[in-house]
């Protein structure tokens, strides 16, 4: 498997591991809609969180979380929008951001709540 994939894969399960320590529950990982996917998709507090996790393992180009354009923002919410659909979900929805970073035997995590909002 490619070494960015790799960094993916290992991304995400240090953002579920993350999430589930702070009392999050997960409902689906890699979620897909058509050609769209949401990494993780939780509930909290009666809300349903969008999870979108970016790694990075260097931070001097770009950090994770700036990897999470318009564009991106466009295609999780498209993606967003089917699932309440396709599972009747009636809840407040946030869409979070998870950067890691690694940082020798350990990851730097940001935590963004609420990084973005659904623009119609």
């Amino acid at each position: 498997m490619a070494k960015h994939i790799d960094l993916g894969k290992s991304g995400e399960q240090v953002a579920y591991n993350f999430l589930v320590k702070k009392g999050y529950k997960i409902l689906h990982r890699n979620w897909h809609y058509k050609h769209k996917e949401i990494d993780i998709i939780a509930e909290k507090d009666d809300m349903l969180v969008i999870v979108e996790v970016k790694i990075r393992s260097v931070d001097y180009f770009e950090l994770p979380h700036e990897a999470v354009t318009k564009k991106k923002q466009r295609f999780i919410i498209d993606a967003t929008d089917a699932y309440i659909q396709e599972y009747d979900i009636n809840k407040e929805v946030q869409f979070d951001i998870i950067s890691i970073i690694p940082v020798g035997k350990t990851n730097k995590i940001e935590h963004i709540e609420d990084a973005f909002t659904p623009i119609f």
